[in-house]
């Protein structure tokens, strides 16, 4: 969200410092739902409770549930510029390796604070719902812009093929990152630890962009 552009209600007025107050309980307790249960199972009247307000109020800010995990999506999306510019960082060299980590480390921090909100935009988006779409762009743009940036950099170089094009491997590699953001708990069952996670990613997304591992 634009954070130039006041927070208002569903009338159009601004809201003043109790009001935004107000509105980000009802979002933090929306959140909390929905990391147990589907946005549709979720009920106007259970998040108003948790904030221990009425479901009146909670449609003065929201049109509905969704509307609210969209907002969610909205406010996760503002973190991604900041982890874009992590790749402003040195690629050369012994140093190069730890822009990787610190950049992979930073992208499974970013899912697991916001998991829930991001599982349902990805999962809107993937079946055409046009707000969560415009959502999931807006967030990944700025690293597929970065990881792209980086690949042609190696490709000027000489140390990346030009077989490939950048913004498809962008693309390939922000997926592998999400995916394995998203579940790396699972992956705990076949021995994969966190910082195995972090390490190999950071490997793969090093060798992509350098081609250097």
């Amino acid at each position: 969200m634009d954070a130039e552009k006041p927070l208002v209600d569903q009338s159009g007025r601004a809201l003043g410092p109790r009001a935004v107050q107000t509105r980000e309980r009802l979002l933090e307790a929306t959140a909390e739902l929905l990391s147990k249960r589907s946005v549709r199972e979720i009920r106007v009247v259970e998040i108003a409770r948790k904030v221990g307000t009425s479901p009146a109020t909670f449609y003065q800010y929201f049109k509905d549930v969704e509307e609210a995990a969209l907002r969610l999506a909205e406010q996760a999306a503002e973190e991604m510029p900041a982890l874009a510019k992590l790749f402003d960082g040195t690629w050369q060299g012994k140093k190069a390796i730890e822009t990787s980590r610190t950049i992979v480390a930073e992208f499974i921090r970013h899912w697991d604070e916001h998991r829930a909100v991001l599982l349902l935009r990805n999962l809107e988006a993937d079946e055409g719902n046009r707000r969560f779409m415009r959502v999931r762009r807006n967030a990944l743009t700025p690293i597929l812009e970065q990881i792209a940036a980086r690949i042609k950099e190696g490709q000027a170089a000489g140390q990346v093929t030009r077989d490939i094009n950048a913004y498809a491997a962008a693309a390939a590699l922000a997926s592998i990152l999400e995916r394995l953001s998203a579940y790396h708990k699972e992956l705990e069952h076949f021995g994969v630890t966190r910082d195995d996670l972090v390490e190999t990613c950071a490997r793969i997304l090093l060798q992509t962009v350098t081609g250097k591992a």
